[in-house]
């Protein structure tokens, strides 16, 4: 799935000038993958969500590192979305051979895709006049991210 690009908005905010890249920070990939995991079913706001960025954060503490630290866990969430929307499609292939379930969950997921560009947009946007808008951006792309994979995960129970 497509990602808001959260590279855009640190060249936006102007703070891409720095010896700190998105290649030097990591976080643990199993914290999230285990957050992930045992979340309850509906439980889209686990209390793990943002551990892995947290600790990443003890050593990258700059608003640059910050956001790069919560870029990383949105990376691992993003790719639990995309595993988990894989997993509906080739379930509701097999319930509905038409492809109308299939053709309704890649609309929806279309949808969500722009709101949550817009939703995280607009965070940024309320905070324009500090540097804070950029972590608020990062955060809140993780935060929607890690609740639809979430979402998506769940739907296979139905």
């Amino acid at each position: 799935m497509r990602r808001l690009a959260l590279a855009a908005l640190l060249l936006i905010a102007g703070v891409g000038a720095t010896s700190l890249r998105a290649q030097d920070v990591r976080v643990n990939e199993a914290t999230v993958q285990s957050c992930f995991a045992y979340a309850g079913p509906g439980d889209v706001a686990p209390a793990c969500l943002g551990a892995a960025s947290n600790a990443c954060q003890q050593t990258n503490a700059s608003t640059l590192g910050i956001s790069l630290c919560l870029q990383a866990e949105t990376a691992v969430w993003d790719s639990l979305l995309n595993r988990e929307y894989q997993a509906r499609q080739s379930q509701f292939s097999a319930q509905d051979p038409a492809g109308g379930i299939g053709n309704a969950l890649r609309d929806a997921q279309r949808a969500w895709i722009a709101y949550r560009d817009a939703e995280c947009g607009l965070a940024y946007a309320r905070w324009q006049d500090g540097s804070m808008r950029v972590i608020v951006a990062a955060n809140c792309l993780m935060t929607m991210t890690a609740q639809r994979a979430i979402e998506l995960r769940d739907m296979k129970g139905n």
